[in-house]
């Protein structure tokens, strides 16, 4: 497994998403991920999923120390007066006594200000709650913003990041600050398997259409990516990006995928206005 560094964390390239992913399917798959090398787990308080991860740890085999645990905090719990009560509450789900990142889930929802939001990550620091603390699916300015108030420095921003999407900016900004790039809608809901280019470039290699995008964003600086599947097959293929590389010709074909529509993502009442392509 690769490790990506940013700002003192050292985390798996590869990580298993469990958005979407009700309880029961969590159960099923995530101690069968850990077991064929996945090291990093995503989950969040909105999937009400963070019990199930928890246990799936736990019945995993693997000691919880071995395992990059992350979640994130919703907009309705930015709050001084609930931030902390919300990560106690998801710290007891999980089964621990702490997670490896905590994460701010969206820079919109919520009427607290920035500060307030940054002070309560830097607390749960303070208190051993979470080993790092970094945004999710925050823009440039407020990437920059929430650097600048942050006392423990922030490690990732979670966004959308696939083919279709250009988020040079954003890359750019976070090598800047120190800061990863993780991943999620790696698959562009559906797209990629059916790409023919991405097939082109699987075929050569021996590879999938989906082992190629992972390779993809793995192979780019500072950028760690999401896998999900329900399925224990497609478990070894996602995994099993760490023995071929991508040509700098492939990297940049890949890249010209990306359109000014490629957005799947967005909330109106939850997302920033995002940056625009480079």
């Amino acid at each position: 497994m690769n490790i990506v560094k940013a700002n003192g964390a050292e985390i798996p390239a590869l990580g298993f998403g469990t958005f979407r992913m009700p309880g029961p399917e969590v159960l099923q798959i995530v101690p069968k991920a850990i077991q064929h090398g996945f090291r990093h787990v995503d989950t969040a308080q909105i999937y009400g999923n963070e019990a199930e991860v928890g246990t799936a740890i736990q019945q995993s085999g693997v000691a919880r120390n071995e395992i990059f645990l992350t979640t994130k905090v919703w907009p309705e719990k930015y709050a001084r007066s609930s931030f902390a009560q919300s990560v106690d509450e998801s710290l007891t789900k999980l089964k621990t006594d702490h997670v490896d990142l905590l994460l701010l889930h969206w820079p919109r929802g919520s009427s607290v200000p920035l500060e307030e939001q940054i002070e309560g990550l830097n607390a749960a620091v303070k208190a051993g709650k979470t080993r790092h603390i970094g945004i999710s699916n925050f823009n440039t300015d407020d990437m920059r913003a929430a650097s600048r108030l942050s006392a423990a420095p922030l490690v990732t921003n979670q966004i959308e990041y696939h083919p279709y999407i250009d988020q040079s900016k954003v890359l750019q900004t976070a090598r800047a600050l120190g800061q990863s790039i993780t991943a999620y809608y790696a698959m562009a809901d559906g797209r990629v398997p059916k790409e023919a280019l991405l097939n082109d470039i699987a075929s050569r290699h021996g590879k999938t259409a989906a082992q190629v995008v992972l390779r993809w964003l793995i192979q780019q600086d500072g950028v760690i990516t999401l896998s999900k599947t329900a399925t224990e097959a497609r478990l070894a293929e996602n995994i099993g990006i760490f023995d071929f590389a991508l040509s700098d010709e492939e990297m940049a074909a890949i890249h010209a995928l990306a359109r000014p529509d490629g957005r799947i993502v967005n909330p109106g009442h939850l997302a920033p206005t995002w940056d625009e392509a480079a």
